[in-house]
Protein backbone atom coordinates (compact mmCIF):
# COMPACT_ATOMS: atom_id res chain seq x y z
CA UNK A 1 0.00 0.00 0.00
CA UNK A 2 1.42 3.32 -0.88
CA UNK A 3 0.92 5.65 2.16
CA UNK A 4 2.60 9.53 1.56
CA UNK A 5 2.50 10.39 5.36
CA UNK A 6 3.28 8.57 8.32
CA UNK A 7 0.23 7.63 10.51
CA UNK A 8 -0.37 9.66 13.75
CA UNK A 9 -1.48 6.53 15.48
CA UNK A 10 -4.59 8.25 17.62
CA UNK A 11 -7.37 6.45 15.29
CA UNK A 12 -4.65 3.35 13.31
CA UNK A 13 -1.00 2.04 13.00
CA UNK A 14 -2.05 0.07 9.97
CA UNK A 15 -5.06 0.27 7.51
CA UNK A 16 -7.78 -2.48 7.38
CA UNK A 17 -5.59 -4.36 4.43
CA UNK A 18 -2.41 -4.46 5.77
CA UNK A 19 -2.14 -7.01 8.41
CA UNK A 20 -0.70 -10.42 7.83
CA UNK A 21 0.95 -13.27 9.21
CA UNK A 22 3.91 -11.27 10.28
CA UNK A 23 2.47 -9.16 12.19
CA UNK A 24 1.31 -11.73 14.39
CA UNK A 25 2.35 -10.95 18.13
CA UNK A 26 1.95 -6.76 17.47
CA UNK A 27 -0.65 -4.67 19.28
CA UNK A 28 -2.19 -2.62 16.41
CA UNK A 29 -4.95 0.07 15.99
CA UNK A 30 -7.66 -0.37 13.35
CA UNK A 31 -10.51 2.17 12.20
CA UNK A 32 -13.43 1.81 9.88
CA UNK A 33 -17.17 0.97 9.12
CA UNK A 34 -18.45 -2.47 10.82
CA UNK A 35 -19.44 -4.45 7.34
CA UNK A 36 -20.67 -7.68 9.06
CA UNK A 37 -21.82 -8.73 12.80
CA UNK A 38 -21.12 -12.72 13.23
CA UNK A 39 -21.80 -14.35 17.22
CA UNK A 40 -20.42 -17.52 17.53
CA UNK A 41 -21.80 -18.32 21.28
CA UNK A 42 -20.42 -15.29 22.88
CA UNK A 43 -17.51 -14.57 20.55
CA UNK A 44 -18.55 -11.45 18.32
CA UNK A 45 -16.58 -11.37 15.08
CA UNK A 46 -16.79 -7.97 13.29
CA UNK A 47 -15.77 -7.24 9.20
CA UNK A 48 -13.92 -3.85 9.78
CA UNK A 49 -13.73 -1.94 6.71
CA UNK A 50 -11.78 0.83 5.68
CA UNK A 51 -10.88 2.58 2.49
CA UNK A 52 -8.03 -0.10 1.92
CA UNK A 53 -9.65 -3.26 2.97
CA UNK A 54 -10.72 -5.56 5.31
CA UNK A 55 -9.50 -7.00 8.37
CA UNK A 56 -11.99 -9.80 11.25
CA UNK A 57 -11.73 -8.82 14.51
CA UNK A 58 -12.42 -10.84 17.39
CA UNK A 59 -14.64 -9.30 20.42
CA UNK A 60 -15.10 -11.06 24.28
CA UNK A 61 -17.12 -8.31 25.20
CA UNK A 62 -20.58 -8.85 24.61
CA UNK A 63 -21.55 -5.58 26.13
CA UNK A 64 -19.62 -3.61 23.99
CA UNK A 65 -20.78 -5.90 20.81
CA UNK A 66 -24.66 -5.08 21.61
CA UNK A 67 -24.19 -1.66 20.63
CA UNK A 68 -22.53 -1.43 17.21
CA UNK A 69 -24.59 -1.87 14.47
CA UNK A 70 -23.35 -2.43 11.04
CA UNK A 71 -21.73 0.52 9.27
CA UNK A 72 -21.07 2.31 12.55
CA UNK A 73 -17.62 3.29 12.67
CA UNK A 74 -15.10 2.20 15.05
CA UNK A 75 -11.31 2.03 16.12
CA UNK A 76 -10.40 -1.47 17.92
CA UNK A 77 -7.14 -2.14 19.26
CA UNK A 78 -5.83 -5.56 20.04
CA UNK A 79 -3.39 -8.15 19.32
CA UNK A 80 -2.95 -9.94 15.72
CA UNK A 81 -3.28 -13.53 15.97
CA UNK A 82 -3.19 -16.44 13.34
CA UNK A 83 -6.77 -17.46 12.60
CA UNK A 84 -7.72 -20.83 13.03
CA UNK A 85 -7.48 -23.08 9.88
CA UNK A 86 -11.12 -23.64 9.56
CA UNK A 87 -11.39 -19.94 9.53
CA UNK A 88 -9.05 -18.82 7.03
CA UNK A 89 -10.10 -16.57 4.43
CA UNK A 90 -7.50 -16.41 1.38
CA UNK A 91 -10.15 -14.13 -0.71
CA UNK A 92 -8.99 -11.53 1.26
CA UNK A 93 -5.43 -10.53 2.04
CA UNK A 94 -5.15 -10.08 5.29
CA UNK A 95 -7.47 -13.68 5.75
CA UNK A 96 -4.96 -15.28 7.86
CA UNK A 97 -4.96 -12.84 10.76
CA UNK A 98 -7.36 -11.36 12.84
CA UNK A 99 -7.20 -8.68 15.42
CA UNK A 100 -7.97 -10.02 19.08
CA UNK A 101 -9.95 -6.92 20.59
CA UNK A 102 -9.17 -5.22 24.03
CA UNK A 103 -10.73 -2.02 23.44
CA UNK A 104 -13.30 -1.16 21.55
CA UNK A 105 -14.42 2.55 21.05
CA UNK A 106 -17.47 3.71 19.13
CA UNK A 107 -16.41 6.77 16.70
CA UNK A 108 -20.00 7.26 15.04
CA UNK A 109 -22.73 5.06 15.48
CA UNK A 110 -25.11 3.74 12.54
CA UNK A 111 -28.69 4.11 12.05
CA UNK A 112 -29.81 0.21 12.81
CA UNK A 113 -32.11 0.05 9.48
CA UNK A 114 -29.92 0.29 6.47
CA UNK A 115 -31.52 1.34 3.46
CA UNK A 116 -30.08 -1.50 1.72
CA UNK A 117 -27.20 -3.46 2.40
CA UNK A 118 -23.98 -1.86 1.27
CA UNK A 119 -22.09 -5.46 0.21
CA UNK A 120 -25.65 -5.48 -2.22
CA UNK A 121 -26.31 -2.23 -3.12
CA UNK A 122 -25.56 -2.52 -7.06
CA UNK A 123 -28.77 -5.00 -6.78
CA UNK A 124 -30.91 -2.36 -5.42
CA UNK A 125 -33.29 0.30 -6.94
CA UNK A 126 -30.76 3.18 -8.81
CA UNK A 127 -33.68 5.92 -7.10
CA UNK A 128 -32.37 4.59 -3.66
CA UNK A 129 -29.48 4.16 -4.12
CA UNK A 130 -28.55 7.89 -5.60
CA UNK A 131 -30.67 9.17 -2.45
CA UNK A 132 -27.68 7.22 -0.60
CA UNK A 133 -24.88 7.29 -2.60
CA UNK A 134 -22.58 7.95 0.62
CA UNK A 135 -23.52 4.31 1.09
CA UNK A 136 -23.59 3.10 -1.89
CA UNK A 137 -19.81 4.05 -2.49
CA UNK A 138 -19.20 2.13 0.16
CA UNK A 139 -19.76 -1.12 -1.54
CA UNK A 140 -16.84 -2.85 -3.05
CA UNK A 141 -17.29 -2.79 -6.46
CA UNK A 142 -18.68 1.08 -6.61
CA UNK A 143 -15.78 1.58 -4.49
CA UNK A 144 -12.92 0.15 -7.02
CA UNK A 145 -14.67 2.21 -9.46
CA UNK A 146 -13.98 5.24 -8.45
CA UNK A 147 -10.36 4.53 -7.24
CA UNK A 148 -10.25 3.15 -10.89
CA UNK A 149 -10.96 6.13 -11.93
CA UNK A 150 -8.93 8.42 -10.22
CA UNK A 151 -5.93 6.30 -11.10
CA UNK A 152 -6.81 6.30 -14.58
CA UNK A 153 -6.98 10.02 -14.55
CA UNK A 154 -3.69 10.70 -12.85
CA UNK A 155 -2.02 8.32 -15.55
CA UNK A 156 -3.78 10.31 -18.28
CA UNK A 157 -1.95 13.09 -16.87
CA UNK A 158 1.61 11.59 -16.84
CA UNK A 159 0.86 10.53 -20.15
CA UNK A 160 0.24 14.02 -21.43
CA UNK A 161 2.89 15.61 -19.90
CA UNK A 162 5.77 13.24 -20.75
CA UNK A 163 3.99 14.09 -24.36
CA UNK A 164 4.53 17.73 -24.11
CA UNK A 165 1.50 19.15 -23.19
CA UNK A 166 0.49 21.99 -20.69
CA UNK A 167 -2.66 21.67 -18.09
CA UNK A 168 -4.61 25.20 -18.48
CA UNK A 169 -7.49 25.36 -17.01
CA UNK A 170 -10.10 27.71 -18.80
CA UNK A 171 -13.04 29.39 -17.22
CA UNK A 172 -16.57 27.60 -16.68
CA UNK A 173 -18.71 30.80 -16.71
CA UNK A 174 -18.92 31.87 -20.19
CA UNK A 175 -21.10 32.53 -23.08
CA UNK A 176 -24.08 31.01 -24.48
CA UNK A 177 -22.96 29.22 -28.41
CA UNK A 178 -24.55 26.92 -30.57
CA UNK A 179 -22.93 24.33 -30.16
CA UNK A 180 -25.28 20.85 -30.62
CA UNK A 181 -26.88 20.70 -27.18
CA UNK A 182 -28.96 22.85 -24.61
CA UNK A 183 -26.77 25.50 -22.61
CA UNK A 184 -27.18 25.16 -19.07
CA UNK A 185 -27.36 28.59 -18.29
CA UNK A 186 -26.59 30.98 -15.15
CA UNK A 187 -28.22 34.61 -14.25
CA UNK A 188 -25.87 37.86 -13.87
CA UNK A 189 -27.23 39.98 -10.77
CA UNK A 190 -24.78 42.72 -11.60
CA UNK A 191 -26.31 42.88 -15.18
CA UNK A 192 -30.03 42.54 -15.89
CA UNK A 193 -31.42 40.53 -18.21
CA UNK A 194 -28.07 38.56 -19.26
CA UNK A 195 -26.62 35.31 -18.68
CA UNK A 196 -23.50 33.23 -18.09
CA UNK A 197 -23.52 29.95 -20.11
CA UNK A 198 -21.65 26.73 -18.68
CA UNK A 199 -19.62 25.30 -21.43
CA UNK A 200 -20.50 22.60 -23.20
CA UNK A 201 -16.74 22.46 -23.85
CA UNK A 202 -13.56 24.04 -24.17
CA UNK A 203 -14.15 24.54 -27.59
CA UNK A 204 -13.45 28.33 -28.16
CA UNK A 205 -11.13 28.64 -25.29
CA UNK A 206 -8.47 25.79 -26.63
CA UNK A 207 -8.16 27.16 -29.78
CA UNK A 208 -7.88 30.78 -28.07
CA UNK A 209 -4.69 29.09 -26.15
CA UNK A 210 -3.46 28.43 -29.70
CA UNK A 211 -3.56 31.89 -31.15
CA UNK A 212 -2.30 33.26 -27.84
CA UNK A 213 1.23 30.65 -28.67
CA UNK A 214 0.93 28.28 -26.45
CA UNK A 215 1.47 24.61 -28.23
CA UNK A 216 0.18 21.57 -26.80
CA UNK A 217 -2.86 22.21 -24.15
CA UNK A 218 -5.00 19.76 -22.03
CA UNK A 219 -7.23 19.52 -19.43
CA UNK A 220 -9.76 17.40 -17.37
CA UNK A 221 -12.32 19.33 -18.39
CA UNK A 222 -15.88 19.32 -17.04
CA UNK A 223 -18.37 19.84 -19.63
CA UNK A 224 -21.95 20.84 -19.63
CA UNK A 225 -25.13 20.49 -21.44
CA UNK A 226 -29.11 19.71 -20.94
CA UNK A 227 -29.13 16.92 -22.82
CA UNK A 228 -31.48 13.46 -21.86
CA UNK A 229 -29.78 10.60 -20.89
CA UNK A 230 -28.60 6.89 -22.21
CA UNK A 231 -26.86 4.74 -20.80
CA UNK A 232 -23.54 5.78 -22.01
CA UNK A 233 -24.06 9.46 -21.64
CA UNK A 234 -24.42 11.17 -17.69
CA UNK A 235 -27.11 14.11 -18.33
CA UNK A 236 -25.67 17.80 -16.73
CA UNK A 237 -22.15 17.30 -17.13
CA UNK A 238 -19.39 14.38 -17.84
CA UNK A 239 -15.55 14.92 -17.94
CA UNK A 240 -13.60 14.83 -20.82
CA UNK A 241 -9.37 14.88 -21.47
CA UNK A 242 -9.74 17.68 -23.58
CA UNK A 243 -6.35 18.60 -25.81
CA UNK A 244 -5.28 20.26 -28.78
CA UNK A 245 -2.00 21.10 -30.57
CA UNK A 246 -0.62 23.67 -32.75
CA UNK A 247 1.05 23.54 -36.38
CA UNK A 248 -0.63 20.12 -36.08
CA UNK A 249 -1.87 17.83 -38.45
CA UNK A 250 -5.07 14.98 -38.35
CA UNK A 251 -2.58 12.52 -37.93
CA UNK A 252 -0.21 13.89 -35.48
CA UNK A 253 -3.86 14.46 -32.84
CA UNK A 254 -4.32 10.47 -34.39
CA UNK A 255 -0.22 9.78 -33.19
CA UNK A 256 -1.21 11.36 -29.28
CA UNK A 257 -4.67 9.63 -29.35
CA UNK A 258 -3.30 6.00 -29.83
CA UNK A 259 -0.43 6.61 -27.60
CA UNK A 260 -2.65 7.95 -24.85
CA UNK A 261 -5.90 5.29 -25.28
CA UNK A 262 -3.25 2.11 -25.76
CA UNK A 263 -1.76 3.09 -23.00
CA UNK A 264 -4.51 3.62 -20.98
CA UNK A 265 -6.55 0.23 -22.24
CA UNK A 266 -3.20 -1.59 -21.35
CA UNK A 267 -2.33 -0.65 -18.37
CA UNK A 268 -5.94 -1.01 -16.58
CA UNK A 269 -7.12 -3.97 -18.05
CA UNK A 270 -5.79 -7.63 -19.17
CA UNK A 271 -8.00 -7.45 -22.63
CA UNK A 272 -6.20 -7.30 -26.03
CA UNK A 273 -6.08 -3.89 -27.15
CA UNK A 274 -5.77 -2.44 -30.63
CA UNK A 275 -2.38 -1.85 -31.37
CA UNK A 276 -1.24 1.50 -33.14
CA UNK A 277 -1.94 2.80 -35.66
CA UNK A 278 -5.46 2.04 -35.00
CA UNK A 279 -7.71 0.83 -38.38
CA UNK A 280 -8.86 4.41 -40.87
CA UNK A 281 -12.36 3.54 -41.69
CA UNK A 282 -14.29 7.11 -43.76
CA UNK A 283 -17.80 7.73 -42.37
CA UNK A 284 -19.49 6.34 -45.80
CA UNK A 285 -17.70 3.23 -45.51
CA UNK A 286 -18.52 2.93 -42.17
CA UNK A 287 -22.08 3.46 -42.62
CA UNK A 288 -22.56 0.94 -45.18
CA UNK A 289 -20.31 -1.83 -43.64
CA UNK A 290 -21.88 -1.52 -40.03
CA UNK A 291 -24.81 0.89 -40.39
CA UNK A 292 -23.72 3.32 -37.88
CA UNK A 293 -20.20 5.86 -37.43
CA UNK A 294 -19.20 4.00 -34.15
CA UNK A 295 -18.92 0.46 -35.32
CA UNK A 296 -18.34 -2.34 -33.05
CA UNK A 297 -15.38 -3.99 -34.75
CA UNK A 298 -15.54 -7.19 -32.32
CA UNK A 299 -18.42 -7.94 -34.75
CA UNK A 300 -17.08 -9.52 -37.56
CA UNK A 301 -20.59 -9.31 -39.65
CA UNK A 302 -20.04 -7.18 -42.67
CA UNK A 303 -23.46 -4.95 -44.65
CA UNK A 304 -23.48 -4.96 -48.23
CA UNK A 305 -25.48 -3.00 -50.64
CA UNK A 306 -27.64 -5.47 -52.93
CA UNK A 307 -29.84 -2.35 -53.91
CA UNK A 308 -28.69 -3.31 -57.91
CA UNK A 309 -29.34 -6.44 -57.67
CA UNK A 310 -33.57 -6.49 -56.93
CA UNK A 311 -33.82 -2.78 -59.20
CA UNK A 312 -35.81 -4.90 -61.69
CA UNK A 313 -36.72 -8.04 -59.86
CA UNK A 314 -40.26 -9.24 -59.78
CA UNK A 315 -40.53 -7.94 -55.66
CA UNK A 316 -42.36 -4.95 -55.33
CA UNK A 317 -40.88 -4.43 -51.59
CA UNK A 318 -37.25 -4.27 -52.90
CA UNK A 319 -37.79 -2.90 -56.50
CA UNK A 320 -35.99 0.34 -56.34
CA UNK A 321 -35.30 0.55 -53.09
CA UNK A 322 -32.24 0.69 -51.06
CA UNK A 323 -31.15 -3.04 -50.18
CA UNK A 324 -28.88 -4.48 -47.71
CA UNK A 325 -27.44 -7.88 -46.96
CA UNK A 326 -25.78 -9.22 -43.69
CA UNK A 327 -24.17 -12.67 -44.28
CA UNK A 328 -24.04 -14.98 -41.07
CA UNK A 329 -21.54 -17.96 -41.59
CA UNK A 330 -22.97 -20.79 -40.14
CA UNK A 331 -26.12 -19.71 -38.99
CA UNK A 332 -28.50 -22.10 -41.24
CA UNK A 333 -28.07 -24.36 -38.27
CA UNK A 334 -30.20 -22.17 -35.72
CA UNK A 335 -33.36 -23.22 -34.98
CA UNK A 336 -37.12 -21.71 -35.99
CA UNK A 337 -36.92 -19.85 -32.92
CA UNK A 338 -33.76 -18.20 -34.00
CA UNK A 339 -35.35 -17.16 -37.10
CA UNK A 340 -38.77 -15.78 -35.16
CA UNK A 341 -36.85 -13.95 -32.47
CA UNK A 342 -35.12 -12.61 -35.42
CA UNK A 343 -38.18 -11.64 -36.64
CA UNK A 344 -39.70 -9.99 -33.82
CA UNK A 345 -36.60 -8.15 -33.11
CA UNK A 346 -36.83 -6.52 -36.99
CA UNK A 347 -40.30 -5.44 -36.17
CA UNK A 348 -39.66 -4.09 -33.02
CA UNK A 349 -36.74 -1.70 -34.64
CA UNK A 350 -39.38 -0.49 -36.87
CA UNK A 351 -38.94 -3.00 -39.94
CA UNK A 352 -41.68 -4.57 -42.01
CA UNK A 353 -40.29 -7.60 -42.15
CA UNK A 354 -36.71 -9.47 -41.93
CA UNK A 355 -35.87 -11.38 -44.87
CA UNK A 356 -33.18 -14.13 -45.61
CA UNK A 357 -31.50 -16.93 -47.51
CA UNK A 358 -30.10 -20.12 -46.39
CA UNK A 359 -27.40 -21.41 -48.40
CA UNK A 360 -26.62 -25.40 -48.76
CA UNK A 361 -23.30 -27.42 -49.03
CA UNK A 362 -24.35 -26.96 -53.35
CA UNK A 363 -25.03 -23.39 -53.05
CA UNK A 364 -28.83 -23.70 -53.90
CA UNK A 365 -30.62 -20.58 -51.39
CA UNK A 366 -33.61 -21.71 -49.50
CA UNK A 367 -36.04 -18.86 -47.92
CA UNK A 368 -38.82 -16.41 -47.90
CA UNK A 369 -36.78 -14.37 -50.76
CA UNK A 370 -35.03 -17.10 -52.57
CA UNK A 371 -37.77 -16.82 -55.18
CA UNK A 372 -37.10 -12.62 -55.95
CA UNK A 373 -33.77 -13.25 -56.77
CA UNK A 374 -33.25 -12.79 -60.65
CA UNK A 375 -31.09 -16.16 -61.84
CA UNK A 376 -28.51 -14.00 -63.58
CA UNK A 377 -27.70 -12.24 -60.22
CA UNK A 378 -27.50 -15.30 -58.31
CA UNK A 379 -23.50 -14.78 -58.78
CA UNK A 380 -22.99 -11.81 -58.41
CA UNK A 381 -25.05 -11.99 -54.41
CA UNK A 382 -22.68 -15.33 -53.76
CA UNK A 383 -19.23 -13.04 -54.91
CA UNK A 384 -20.21 -9.89 -53.14
CA UNK A 385 -21.79 -10.92 -49.95
CA UNK A 386 -18.66 -13.68 -50.01
CA UNK A 387 -21.54 -16.11 -49.10
CA UNK A 388 -20.43 -19.98 -47.78
CA UNK A 389 -21.74 -22.73 -47.50
CA UNK A 390 -24.17 -23.03 -43.97
CA UNK A 391 -24.73 -19.40 -43.79
CA UNK A 392 -27.78 -17.18 -43.92
CA UNK A 393 -28.26 -13.93 -45.52
CA UNK A 394 -30.25 -11.34 -44.04
CA UNK A 395 -32.11 -8.48 -46.44
CA UNK A 396 -32.88 -5.28 -45.11
CA UNK A 397 -34.77 -2.64 -46.82
CA UNK A 398 -36.23 0.68 -46.24
CA UNK A 399 -36.09 4.61 -47.46
CA UNK A 400 -32.49 5.75 -48.41
CA UNK A 401 -32.06 7.70 -44.89
CA UNK A 402 -33.40 4.78 -42.69
CA UNK A 403 -32.09 1.49 -44.08
CA UNK A 404 -28.36 1.96 -42.97
CA UNK A 405 -29.47 2.42 -39.54
CA UNK A 406 -31.64 -0.45 -39.05
CA UNK A 407 -28.89 -2.75 -41.33
CA UNK A 408 -26.48 -1.56 -38.13
CA UNK A 409 -29.15 -2.85 -35.36
CA UNK A 410 -29.85 -6.17 -36.85
CA UNK A 411 -25.85 -6.84 -37.67
CA UNK A 412 -25.24 -5.91 -33.44
CA UNK A 413 -28.28 -8.03 -33.18
CA UNK A 414 -27.12 -11.30 -34.53
CA UNK A 415 -23.44 -10.92 -33.50
CA UNK A 416 -24.70 -10.75 -30.21
CA UNK A 417 -27.41 -13.55 -30.81
CA UNK A 418 -24.48 -15.69 -32.72
CA UNK A 419 -22.20 -15.55 -30.05
CA UNK A 420 -19.59 -13.85 -32.16
CA UNK A 421 -18.63 -10.72 -29.67
CA UNK A 422 -14.95 -11.14 -28.50
CA UNK A 423 -15.60 -9.82 -24.83
CA UNK A 424 -11.73 -9.88 -24.25
CA UNK A 425 -10.36 -7.64 -26.67
CA UNK A 426 -10.64 -3.20 -27.14
CA UNK A 427 -11.01 -2.54 -30.92
CA UNK A 428 -9.97 1.04 -31.53
CA UNK A 429 -10.48 2.98 -34.75
CA UNK A 430 -10.94 6.47 -36.55
CA UNK A 431 -13.96 7.45 -38.08
CA UNK A 432 -12.50 9.60 -41.04
CA UNK A 433 -14.01 12.10 -43.38
CA UNK A 434 -17.10 12.90 -41.93
CA UNK A 435 -19.22 15.60 -44.25
CA UNK A 436 -18.98 19.20 -43.43
CA UNK A 437 -23.26 19.48 -43.77
CA UNK A 438 -26.44 18.14 -44.44
CA UNK A 439 -30.00 18.95 -44.68
CA UNK A 440 -32.05 19.57 -42.36
CA UNK A 441 -34.81 17.05 -42.84
CA UNK A 442 -37.87 18.98 -41.92
CA UNK A 443 -36.64 22.61 -42.68
CA UNK A 444 -34.60 21.56 -45.29
CA UNK A 445 -31.35 23.88 -44.56
CA UNK A 446 -28.11 23.45 -44.60
CA UNK A 447 -26.55 23.01 -41.35
CA UNK A 448 -23.34 21.56 -39.58
CA UNK A 449 -23.17 18.31 -39.40
CA UNK A 450 -20.30 17.72 -36.57
CA UNK A 451 -18.38 20.68 -35.45
CA UNK A 452 -18.98 23.76 -36.99
CA UNK A 453 -15.04 25.32 -36.55
CA UNK A 454 -13.76 22.30 -38.34
CA UNK A 455 -11.46 22.98 -41.59
CA UNK A 456 -13.02 21.74 -44.66
CA UNK A 457 -11.21 19.34 -46.78
CA UNK A 458 -10.07 21.44 -50.05
CA UNK A 459 -10.18 24.74 -48.05
CA UNK A 460 -11.88 27.58 -49.67
CA UNK A 461 -12.38 26.26 -52.99
CA UNK A 462 -13.93 23.74 -51.65
CA UNK A 463 -16.72 25.82 -49.97
CA UNK A 464 -16.83 27.71 -53.27
CA UNK A 465 -16.78 25.12 -55.77
CA UNK A 466 -18.77 21.93 -54.49
CA UNK A 467 -22.17 21.18 -53.52
CA UNK A 468 -22.21 21.80 -49.70
CA UNK A 469 -23.29 18.32 -48.88
CA UNK A 470 -20.32 16.73 -50.58
CA UNK A 471 -18.03 18.82 -48.97
CA UNK A 472 -15.91 16.88 -46.59
CA UNK A 473 -14.10 18.14 -43.13
CA UNK A 474 -10.69 17.30 -41.36
CA UNK A 475 -13.47 15.97 -38.67
CA UNK A 476 -12.97 12.33 -36.83
CA UNK A 477 -13.77 10.50 -34.07
CA UNK A 478 -12.23 7.82 -32.15
CA UNK A 479 -14.39 4.88 -31.38
CA UNK A 480 -13.51 1.94 -28.87
CA UNK A 481 -15.99 -1.66 -28.87
CA UNK A 482 -18.69 0.72 -30.68
CA UNK A 483 -18.86 3.48 -28.22
CA UNK A 484 -17.77 7.00 -29.38
CA UNK A 485 -14.54 8.07 -26.77
CA UNK A 486 -14.88 11.50 -28.62
CA UNK A 487 -14.72 13.70 -31.31
CA UNK A 488 -12.41 16.28 -33.13
CA UNK A 489 -11.61 18.01 -36.23
CA UNK A 490 -8.60 19.91 -37.30
CA UNK A 491 -9.48 23.45 -37.16
CA UNK A 492 -10.20 26.23 -39.13
CA UNK A 493 -7.63 28.87 -38.58
CA UNK A 494 -8.63 30.98 -41.58
CA UNK A 495 -11.32 34.23 -41.07
CA UNK A 496 -12.28 34.20 -44.78
CA UNK A 497 -12.59 30.31 -44.77
CA UNK A 498 -14.52 30.59 -41.27
CA UNK A 499 -17.11 33.37 -42.99
CA UNK A 500 -17.42 31.45 -45.76
CA UNK A 501 -18.36 27.93 -44.07
CA UNK A 502 -20.38 29.67 -41.32
CA UNK A 503 -22.46 32.06 -44.54
CA UNK A 504 -23.33 28.28 -45.95
CA UNK A 505 -25.15 27.45 -42.91
CA UNK A 506 -26.74 30.61 -42.71
CA UNK A 507 -25.00 32.28 -40.36
CA UNK A 508 -24.08 36.26 -41.60
CA UNK A 509 -20.81 38.04 -40.29
CA UNK A 510 -22.71 39.81 -38.18
CA UNK A 511 -24.05 36.41 -36.79
CA UNK A 512 -20.33 35.30 -36.26
CA UNK A 513 -19.05 38.57 -34.44
CA UNK A 514 -22.29 38.46 -31.91
CA UNK A 515 -21.94 34.32 -31.03
CA UNK A 516 -18.21 33.85 -31.78
CA UNK A 517 -16.73 37.29 -31.55
CA UNK A 518 -13.86 36.31 -29.48
CA UNK A 519 -12.37 33.78 -32.10
CA UNK A 520 -13.85 35.89 -34.79
CA UNK A 521 -11.76 38.45 -33.60
CA UNK A 522 -8.70 36.53 -32.88
CA UNK A 523 -8.30 35.24 -36.92
CA UNK A 524 -7.44 38.45 -37.80
CA UNK A 525 -4.07 38.44 -35.46
CA UNK A 526 -2.66 35.77 -36.72
CA UNK A 527 -3.84 31.97 -35.79
CA UNK A 528 -1.78 28.91 -36.79
CA UNK A 529 -3.13 25.64 -37.79
CA UNK A 530 -4.05 23.82 -35.14
CA UNK A 531 -5.85 20.26 -34.45
CA UNK A 532 -7.20 18.12 -31.57
CA UNK A 533 -9.56 15.84 -29.34
CA UNK A 534 -11.14 15.27 -26.21
CA UNK A 535 -11.96 11.43 -25.28
CA UNK A 536 -14.30 11.29 -22.74
CA UNK A 537 -13.26 9.99 -19.35
CA UNK A 538 -16.66 8.55 -18.78
CA UNK A 539 -16.74 6.22 -21.33
CA UNK A 540 -12.78 5.04 -21.15
CA UNK A 541 -13.81 4.18 -16.85
CA UNK A 542 -17.21 2.53 -18.12
CA UNK A 543 -15.47 0.71 -20.83
CA UNK A 544 -12.64 -0.75 -18.24
CA UNK A 545 -15.10 -1.81 -15.76
CA UNK A 546 -17.32 -3.66 -18.08
CA UNK A 547 -20.43 -0.99 -16.46
CA UNK A 548 -23.83 -1.30 -18.10
CA UNK A 549 -24.39 2.50 -17.24
CA UNK A 550 -22.40 5.27 -16.96
CA UNK A 551 -23.94 6.81 -13.63
CA UNK A 552 -21.88 4.01 -11.93
CA UNK A 553 -18.74 5.02 -13.11
CA UNK A 554 -19.29 8.63 -11.70
CA UNK A 555 -19.17 9.28 -8.08
CA UNK A 556 -22.39 11.54 -7.46
CA UNK A 557 -24.04 11.42 -10.57
CA UNK A 558 -28.02 13.05 -11.62
CA UNK A 559 -30.46 10.12 -12.30
CA UNK A 560 -32.09 9.57 -15.82
CA UNK A 561 -34.21 12.65 -15.02
CA UNK A 562 -31.00 14.90 -14.60
CA UNK A 563 -32.16 15.25 -10.93
CA UNK A 564 -29.39 14.73 -7.69
CA UNK A 565 -31.23 13.00 -5.78
CA UNK A 566 -29.18 13.14 -2.84
CA UNK A 567 -28.98 16.84 -2.63
CA UNK A 568 -32.37 17.86 -3.80
CA UNK A 569 -30.89 19.35 -6.93
CA UNK A 570 -32.86 21.03 -8.74
CA UNK A 571 -34.40 22.66 -5.79
CA UNK A 572 -36.21 25.81 -5.32
CA UNK A 573 -34.80 29.15 -4.18
CA UNK A 574 -35.72 31.77 -2.35
CA UNK A 575 -37.80 34.94 -3.97
CA UNK A 576 -34.99 37.20 -2.60
CA UNK A 577 -32.56 34.96 -4.80
CA UNK A 578 -35.04 35.13 -7.94
CA UNK A 579 -34.83 39.05 -7.36
CA UNK A 580 -30.90 39.53 -7.17
CA UNK A 581 -30.93 38.08 -10.14
CA UNK A 582 -33.98 39.84 -12.09
CA UNK A 583 -36.02 36.85 -12.68
CA UNK A 584 -39.52 36.16 -11.86
CA UNK A 585 -40.88 32.37 -11.98
CA UNK A 586 -43.85 32.48 -14.41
Amino acid sequence: MEQAIKLSGEYRTHTCSELREENVGETVKISGWVENIRDHGGVIFLDLRDHYGVTQVVLHDGNIADKISRETVITASGKVLKRDEESINDKIPTGRVEVHADNVEIISKSESVLPFEVPMSTETREDIRLKYRFLDLRNKKMHSNIVLRSKVISYMRRLMEDMGFMDIQTPILSVSSPEGARDYLVPSRKYHGKFYALPQAPQIFKQLLMVSGFDRYYQVAPCFRDEDARADRSPGEFYQLDFEMAFATQEDVFAVTENLLYNVFTKFSDKKVSPAPFERITYADSMMKYGTDKPDLRNPLIITDLSDIFENADFPAFRGKPVRGIFAPGAASQSRKFFEDMLKFATSIGMKGLGYIKIDDDFNFAGPIDKFIPDDKRSVMIERAKLEAGGVLFFICDDKYTVDKLAGQIRTELGERLGLINEDEYRLCFIVDFPMYDRDEETGEIIFTHNPFSMPQGGMEALETKNPLEVLAYQYDIVCNGEELSSGAVRNHSKEIMLKAFSIAGYSEDDLKTKFGALYSAFGYGAPPHAGMAPGIDRIIMLLTGEKTIRDVIAFPMNANAQDLMLGAPSEVSEQQLREVHIKIR
